[in-house]
């Protein structure tokens, strides 16, 4: 559980409590038998807007097809009662399998893609079920209906039940997203979200976190599916793998707020009913009513509040001073085992786009507790040497080899576990996260658990001197905060190397000996580090040696002295006309 979890758990549990009585007591006070149905189908469409959003919400990774889930429940259900007589009390849990099952194997390609291209393949697995089943000859299955016992089919002479069952299922649903949205699995989810490859580069392997995430929406959506199949009563393709199903979903969520339980929830308890009864009154008079409503509420939402009601009514109405965060117990410093020798060896190190040859047959080796500083022009192939170095890009040709153990081949996070932090030339944050829980995404990444990993998180924090602010949300940070954040959020996954891009970059004078005093600390701790940056004057101050590039390949290496008297580079730097004219 996050720090913070257990009781954001028992806050939302007693929120869900009350709602959940009020409004089953409100539906046994209706008698219409039309409007007890839509008492019905809110949590239904609640519950699938949930599959949706501990998804496409929570991981930033928008999918158009979710229908595809919630069509292969209500399928599931209508034909093993059809075929075999199974009960739906089985048979959708035998659609939850089917549907998590699916969308394993619709993640397995899908996810090579990414933006709109994920989001509009997405649409095509639901399309290319209905005309399936429509080529079957599925195009309308009838429900049969069970005199004796009916209860165990799902029909009840009061209608009151099916509400209720449909809310069962909202209530477990709602469980399972808020488990999941106070644990490490939400964290890792949001941290994609908003930053894939930070949260790569902390250590998370996020195809698999991404794949647990649609396993999971796939069988709360199929769930849905499979109830909404046992009210209907009459199952059609377009019925339950449309456009409108999946648009539905998406529609109350981020009418709602997508990111959090409570989104589908407002969105499906306002919508539901205003569409609803809406055609109830104006059916007959304008066909089509309650696509006009579901239209009107994206544009208004995106208008007014782009990220949905919940959100916008929580900044506005809660406090947003930041919470303090204690940690009982924290180890004492961040030290890694010390080392000796040779940490990182690399050998002719090569990477080509196209006609461009942006690092040519690069080749140095760094000692443990050693800083080495790697300068050169703007264009030079630094951060595209940090890129191989990490697995952002592979490489063409050579050889990268940590601590004997060679890097080129894999994958960002199983670098970072290797021992290696990053930092990026662009500061990288999860914005709407706090401070800590930027920090523990790191630490998540290293394995371990819940505890442990927010101690070591706390420590990073007082290592870089942000301990105090660690409750603030990473997006009110200043640009040295952000530097910091970084920096901490590499120390915590327990590196023994630190990869540094530009982390002085954009720093006033005051502000580089701050964040300088943090390296030379960690340098005396015994970390090893090789940072890029263009203000000479601190990494005079800083490194032990330089290696200088140009144009991708390596001009000089060596002490800084000796370095910044090369001729060489100091035509790189300033152009031959300067070095004329200090000839002459």
């Amino acid at each position: 559980m996050r720090i913070g979890g257990a009781a954001r758990l028992r806050r939302d549990t007693i929120v869900l409590a009350v709602a959940v009585v009020i409004y089953v007591a409100i539906a046994a006070m209706v008698r219409s038998s039309y409007y007890q149905l839509m008492l019905t189908l809110v949590p239904i469409w609640a519950a699938f807007g949930l599959g949706w959003n501990l998804f496409s919400g929570m991981s930033g990774l928008v999918s158009f097809g979710h229908a595809a889930f919630f069509g292969i429940g209500a399928y599931t259900v209508t034909l093993s009662l059809v075929s075999w007589g199974l009960t739906p009390w089985l048979g959708i849990p035998l659609g939850m399998a089917v549907g998590g099952a699916a969308a394993g194997l619709i993640g397995l390609p899908t996810f090579r893609l990414r933006g709109h291209y994920f989001a509009l393949s997405m649409l095509a697995y639901p399309l290319a079920i209905l005309y399936v089943l429509q080529y079957l000859g599925y195009q309308e299955v009838p429900l049969p209906m069970h005199r004796e016992h009916p209860a165990l089919f799902l029909q009840f002479a009061e209608p009151i039940y099916s509400t209720l069952v449909a809310v069962a299922l909202f209530i477990a649903a709602m469980i399972a997203g808020m488990l999941v949205e106070n644990s490490r699995f939400g964290l890792a989810l949001l941290a994609i979200k908003q930053n894939e490859l930070a949260a790569e580069a902390a250590g998370l392997d996020t195809w698999r976190w991404k794949m647990r995430a649609i396993v999971a929406s796939g069988v709360i959506s199929a769930a849905a599916g499979g109830l909404y199949a046992c009210v209907l009563l009459i199952v059609t393709p377009d019925s339950v793998f449309g456009v409108v199903v999946s648009a539905q979903a998406l529609t109350v969520t981020l009418f709602g707020g997508v990111g959090t339980v409570w989104g589908p929830a407002i969105g499906a308890a306002i919508l539901i009913p205003l569409a609803e009864t809406l055609n109830a009154h104006l059916g007959d008079i304008i066909p089509g009513v309650q696509g006009i409503v579901y239209g009107i509420a994206i544009i208004a939402i995106m208008l007014l509040a782009p990220e949905g009601l919940f959100w916008r009514l929580r900044d506005k109405f809660v406090n947003k001073a930041p919470e303090r965060v204690v940690i009982e117990e924290r180890p004492s410093s961040l030290a890694v085992a010390p080392a000796s020798g040779i940490l990182l060896e690399v050998s002719d190190l090569s990477k080509s786009f196209g006609g461009l040859r942006a690092v040519q047959q690069v080749g140095f080796s760094v000692a443990a507790g050693e800083i080495l500083g790697i300068i050169g022009p703007n264009g030079a192939g630094k951060t595209t040497l940090f890129n191989l170095l990490n697995g952002v890009l592979r490489a063409d040709a050579g050889s990268a080899r940590f601590d004997g153990q060679e890097l080129r081949g894999r994958k960002v996070h199983q670098i970072a576990r290797l021992g290696i932090g990053r930092t990026f030339q662009v500061a990288r944050s999860f914005p709407r996260l706090s401070l800590l829980d930027n920090v523990i995404i790191a630490a998540y990444g290293t394995g371990l658990d819940d505890h442990a990993a927010a101690a070591a998180a706390e420590a990073a924090l007082e290592a870089v001197g942000l301990a105090d602010r660690a409750g603030r949300a990473a997006g009110e940070l200043t640009n040295k905060e952000l530097r910091l954040m970084e920096l901490a959020r590499a120390l915590a996954g327990r590196p023994r190397l630190l990869l540094l891009d530009e982390t002085l970059a954009g720093l006033g004078r005051d502000e580089c000996d701050e964040l300088l005093a943090v390296l030379r600390r960690l340098r005396d701790g015994g970390m090893t580090i090789v940072i890029i940056e263009h203000t000479m004057h601190a990494m005079l101050r800083l490194a032990d040696r330089f290696l200088v590039l140009d144009h991708g390949t390596v001009l000089a290496e060596g002490s800084p002295k000796s370095v910044v008297e090369n001729r060489s580079v100091i035509e790189a730097y300033l152009g031959s006309k300067f070095l004329a004219r200090q000839d002459a």
